[in-house]
């Protein structure tokens, strides 16, 4: 057996959890508080996981958002921060990365994802109603899906909300390379029915967290620019886990098995118009975020958000963020490709997920981020409007102290006109793994956590709302149990 085929045993036999690829130089401890604490904690939260103090919590599966490791390098490219007020040495070299990495021409950064929303947003609306005349109420934006932020700074500048899914995308029994693509017939229908002229932007987002951390195929990120760019409908990317995308395209997708996640990321790149991203993800760092036009056709809307990034956010050039949290992201946009960070991070995603199926708890496919329990499967006898997966994420909290969000109902909420519970299409769980955090055993007491909860599905309550806020209510609801 020669080396090659010694390395590939090795690797064959290393397929549901590979070893970690770095080494732990400093650690946090973590306590575990008793049951009666627990449940006076959670009481105190309103029934809300999202408002438990991290001190209660043991292992914290809330969000992979700002809660990673980050590495060596990025913390050493922190000490060169230039906090200039305009025009930092920081900001030209965080302009440059996104210039390298995605060809991208035109960047502002932002305090976080959320912070690019505010300025695209409005501006591509604002653009649209003043080129067309239109009136705001008929405006339409269309995605893959939608996460909450995104889909509310859309609602709340007036549009509706079409969410395109292609048919299984939510089907926890079926297993398909590209779950998170967006159906190219919904996609044509909604145009045609609407009018591309009411439409101000297409949102495709990479990976998709609401169907489960699901990537799309560069061929469908390909026709559906196609057809944007027929109509005259910029498309932004929402890249928050580009890396894993470019990742999921380089193991699935035909033609792409021998290109490396840099090569993929930028093609990935020429099939939108300007991009979105929540930094906190991929890119490894605690704060940060970008919004980044490819070239000068958009111009007069990225001058546009630059003058309302002024009213928002901070000087165009350093967006809210300090020098040194600009150096960081630099790096660790190029951190976020390195192949073998890459293949662990889904690797222990996988292991999570194959364990939890083990013991009879369906699960989404194996995404980039998290395990995606069907809440709703596991616990039939709680309604949608009693928030299965709300009511799981309290059971799994008292009994092992791990604190999970809803990804269902809650999270999708009401239509902002009508007010009526918008219909969703699965009831979920999300176990988010934040980067390089925790370790295969610490997957291992989670598995077992699920496996005391399983044995008590016919005892868990439902809940009710004691407080619904009017947007983003999933951040500070607060619940009752159901009798």
């Amino acid at each position: 057996m020669n080396r090659e085929q010694r390395i590939s045993a090795v690797k064959s036999r290393i397929t549901i959890h590979p070893p970690e690829p770095f080494r732990i130089r400093v650690i946090e401890p973590i306590d575990r508080i008793s049951p009666l604490e627990r449940e006076r904690a959670l009481n105190e939260s309103g029934l809300n996981t999202l408002l438990l103090d991290s001190k209660d919590v043991y292992i914290d599966c809330l969000t992979d958002s700002g809660t990673g490791a980050v590495t060596q390098s990025m913390q050493a490219a922190m000490l060169k921060g230039d906090d200039a007020y305009s025009g930092s040495k920081s900001f030209r070299k965080l302009e440059s990365a996104v210039e390298d990495i995605f060809d991208y021409k035109l960047t502002i950064p932002t305090h976080q994802g959320r912070g690019a929303e505010q300025l695209y947003v409005p501006t591509l609306i604002d653009f649209r109603e003043k080129n067309y005349g239109l009136e705001r109420s008929k405006m339409t934006v269309i995605s893959n899906f939608f996460f909450d932020t995104t889909q509310a700074h859309s609602q709340i500048n007036g549009c509706n909300i079409v969410n395109a899914p292609i048919d299984d995308a939510f089907d926890t029994n079926k297993l398909a390379c590209f779950k998170g693509d967006l159906d190219l017939d919904m996609l044509q229908t909604t145009i045609e029915s609407v009018g591309a002229e009411h439409i101000p932007y297409i949102v495709m987002t990479i990976t998709c967290n609401s169907i489960g951390g699901q990537p799309v195929s560069m061929a469908n990120m390909q026709q559906v620019y196609a057809i944007a760019r027929e109509h005259e409908i910029p498309v932004v990317i929402d890249c928050a886990r580009f890396a894993e995308n470019a990742y999921f395209i380089q193991q699935r997708e035909l033609g792409y098995e021998y290109h490396s996640i840099e090569e993929i990321t930028k093609e990935m790149f020429q099939y939108g118009d300007l991009f979105s991203m929540s930094a906190k993800k991929d890119a490894m760092v605690p704060i940060g975020g970008i919004l980044s036009f490819r070239n000068h056709e958009y111009f007069d809307v990225f001058r546009d958000c630059q003058n309302l990034c002024v009213v928002l956010e901070g000087f165009p050039t350093y967006g809210g963020l300090e020098g040194g949290a600009m150096e960081r992201l630099a790096v660790g946009l190029y951190e976020a490709m390195r192949q073998e960070w890459l293949e662990y991070r889904i690797g222990q995603v996988r292991y999570l997920v194959e364990g939890l199926r083990g013991i009879g708890v369906e699960c989404q496919q194996p995404g980039g981020h998290a395990a995606f329990v069907n809440a709703g499967k596991l616990l039939p006898h709680i309604p949608p409007e009693q928030f299965p997966g709300v009511a799981l994420a309290n059971e799994l909290y008292l009994v092992a102290g791990i604190r999970t969000p809803e990804i269902g109902s809650l999270l999708l909420g009401r239509d902002h006109k009508t007010g009526e519970q918008l219909p969703c299409p699965a009831e979920l769980l999300r176990i988010t793994i934040p980067r390089a955090t925790y370790t295969q055993s610490h997957m291992d007491y989670i598995i077992e956590a699920f496996r005391i909860v399983k044995e008590n599905v016919g005892s868990i309550k439902g809940v009710r709302f004691t407080y619904e806020p009017p947007v983003l209510r999933h951040f500070n609801a607060r619940f009752a149990y159901v009798d």
